[in-house]
Parts: structure tokens; sequence; C-alpha cells
């Protein structure tokens, strides 16, 4: 598995696991990341927030929080 930090534009990936205290885990799934979800990486750019697609909503994530979703890459387009 990878972190979702590390794909690449345009990368379509399921996620797997979600790490980190309680405080992320119920901020991050009331935006609708939640393990079993699609995620299509929309911009990957280097020391910028990660942008994505998931269940009809663009979301901007910032590093550190990307580092704590496990993904596993080749879903289906979210």
């Amino acid at each position: 598995m990878k972190k979702l930090s590390e794909l690449k534009k345009d990368s379509v990936a399921v996620i797997k696991a979600l790490g980190g205290d309680q405080r992320f885990m119920s901020r991050i799934t009331s935006i609708g990341l939640t393990p079993g979800s699609t995620v299509t990486v929309i911009k990957n750019e280097k020391n910028r927030p990660l942008l994505v697609y998931s269940r009809d909503t663009m979301i901007a994530l910032n590093r550190s929080e990307c580092e704590m979703i496990e993904v596993e890459a080749g879903g289906r387009t979210a």
C-alpha cells in the first residue's frame, strides 16, 4: 500500500486505512474519505496541498494529512 501523498496526478486509488488521532479521523470521515471510497488525484505538486476528487467533491489536503491515509492504486474513477 502507498500513502496518498505518493500518488501522481490523475492516479485513481481506493482508501484502505486511515491513521491519526480521533480528531483527524472524525474530520476526514465527515468529508467522505472513508475506507473503501475511491479518490482521484487532481493535483500533486511538491510542497503544495494535494487536491483530490471523491464522492462528487473536490478536497484539498495538506501533506501531513495525506501521510495518514493509506491507499491501493487502481480503483474505478471517482
